[in-house]
C-alpha cells in the first residue's frame, strides 16, 4: 500500500532561504525527502535536473552575498560554533546520493566557490529506511533542520518537521517498505511489469512526441542531446483528458516535413513557446501522475525541454517474455475510452494509441496471471 503524507507537512515561516539543487536521478526515489522541505519552508527552492543542466541554471540564480553551501568538508565551519555574525542567510544544499552529490560537487563550479558550513549532528540519522555510508550521516531534511535550528533557533516550528518525517518513517516500516529496492521484487511465476501498471491506472498518463529532422534524441550519461521536441500529445486513459501541444520551430513551416508527420491544423493551432510548453505541461500533470512513453528517445526529448520532469516509465524496456496478444485491450481496460478517441489521423496520434493498447495489455495480462496464480495456491492449499 502507498501512503501520502502531504496533509501532514506543516507549513513554516523561516527567515533563512533554502535552495536546493537534485540530481534528477533522486527525484524518483520514493523516500526524497528533499520533496517534504519544499513543500514545509516557506523560503525554499527546489531544482531538479541532470549535472549539465543545473549547473546552467545555477550560475544565472542570484544568491544573497552571504549565502553559503551546507556540505561537509575541511574547510567546512560548523553553524553551531558560530556568532550571530558569521551564520549564512541563504543555504544552497546539493541532494542525493553521496555518489550523486559528488558528481554535483565536481560538475558545478560554483558550489565549490561558496563558503561551506556543516553541523555536527550528536546522534545517528533517524532515517531508518535508507542506509547512511558514513556514521552520523543525515537526510536531506535532518540535515536542513538541523541547520536551520543552529541558524534561526527560536523558530520552535521546525520541530513539526522533524515530528513529520518520524510518522514518515515510522510508518513506512510498519508498512514493510524499508527496502524499497527489495519490495519492487515480484511473486514468484508473477510476469515481470511495473507495479504502475499493475492497479487500477487511474494515475497513468501515456504520451509521445515527434521531434525536429535529424538523428534520433540519444542521451550521452547526464546529458541530453540532439534533435529537440516539435510535438507532444498525450492522454490520461481512464478519463479520456488530453494534451496536445506544438512547439515553436522553424521546422513547423516545412510543408514536406509536416506531411511525413501528418499534422493537421487543428494539431498545429496550439503552437507555443518552449516555456509555455512547460508551463502548460506541469499543470496537467496531477501529483501522484506516472507518465508512460513507448520509446526512451521520447523521454529525451521531453527532458530536454523540462529537465524537471519525471523520469517516465518506457514500455519498450519491460521485459515480459510471451505477452499473449489480447484482443480489444484498450476497450476492455478502458471502456469509456473507445467512444471518446477519434479514428487517428497523424503518426503521433497513431503511436499514441499503440502506447495505451500496450499499458491495457500489460495491466489484462498481469491481472490474468495473477488470478491464475491465486487459484493454484488456493489448490494447493486444500490438497495440504
Amino acid at each position: 500500500m502507498q501512503l501520502c503524507y502531504c496533509a501532514s507537512i506543516p507549513s513554516i515561516q523561516n527567515r533563512t532561504a533554502v535552495l536546493m539543487l537534485q540530481h534528477r536521478r533522486e527525484s524518483f526515489h520514493p523516500f526524497n525527502t528533499a520533496r517534504i522541505v519544499s513543500r514545509a519552508l516557506q523560503k525554499s527552492q527546489l531544482m531538479v535536473g541532470h549535472n549539465k543542466n543545473l549547473n546552467e541554471r545555477f550560475e544565472s540564480v542570484s544568491l544573497s552575498q552571504r549565502a553559503g553551501l551546507l556540505f561537509p568538508g575541511e574547510d567546512a565551519k560548523i553553524l553551531e560554533n558560530l556568532p550571530a555574525s558569521e551564520l549564512p542567510d541563504q543555504l544552497v544544499v546539493p541532494d542525493g546520493t553521496w555518489h550523486h552529490v559528488k558528481t554535483l560537487m565536481r560538475d558545478i563550479p560554483r558550489l565549490k566557490r561558496l563558503p561551506r558550513f556543516c553541523i555536527a549532528p550528536d546522534e545517528p540519522s533517524r532515517y531508518r529506511i535508507r542506509r547512511e555510508p558514513i556514521a552520523h550521516g543525515l537526510s536531506t531534511l535532518e540535515a536542513i533542520v538541523s541547520a536551520l535550528q543552529a541558524i534561526e533557533p527560536e523558530n520552535t516550528e521546525l520541530d513539526l518537521l522533524l515530528d513529520t518525517f518520524e510518522h514518515m518513517v515510522d510508518n513506512q516500516i510498519k508498512q514493510g517498505t524499508a527496502n524499497w529496492r527489495e519490495n519492487q521484487r515480484r511473486r514468484r511465476g508473477m510476469p515481470n511489469i511495473p507495479r504502475a501498471l499493475t492497479g487500477d491506472l487511474k494515475n497513468i498518463v501515456v504520451a509521445y512526441g515527434e521531434q525536429e529532422p535529424g538523428k534520433s534524441a540519444k542521451s550521452h550519461g547526464d546529458r541530453p542531446a540532439g534533435p529537440r521536441l516539435l510535438y507532444w500529445a498525450a492522454i490520461r486513459p481512464t478519463t479520456g483528458e488530453r494534451f496536445q501541444c506544438a512547439i515553436d520551430s522553424p521546422f513547423l513551416e516545412n510543408k514536406g516535413f509536416l506531411e511525413r508527420l501528418r499534422l493537421s491544423a487543428d494539431e498545429l493551432g496550439n503552437r507555443k513557446s518552449s516555456t509555455e510548453f512547460r508551463r502548460n505541461w506541469t499543470a496537467f500533470m496531477r501529483r501522484g501522475d506516472r507518465l508512460v512513453v513507448l520509446h526512451p528517445s521520447t523521454a529525451n526529448l521531453l527532458r530536454q525541454i523540462d529537465p524537471d520532469s519525471q523520469d517516465p516509465l518506457i514500455l519498450k524496456a519491460v521485459n515480459v517474455s510471451k505477452t499473449p496478444e489480447i484482443d480489444h485491450a484498450t476497450e476492455q481496460c478502458f471502456p469509456d475510452l473507445e467512444t471518446q478517441l477519434p479514428p487517428p489521423s497523424s503518426r503521433a496520434q497513431e503511436r499514441l494509441q499503440l502506447a495505451v493498447a500496450r499499458v491495457a495489455t500489460l495491466n489484462l495480462t498481469f491481472r490474468q496471471h495473477s488470478t491464475q496464480m491465486d487459484a493454484i495456491c488456493k489448490s494447493t492449499d486444500s490438497i495440504s
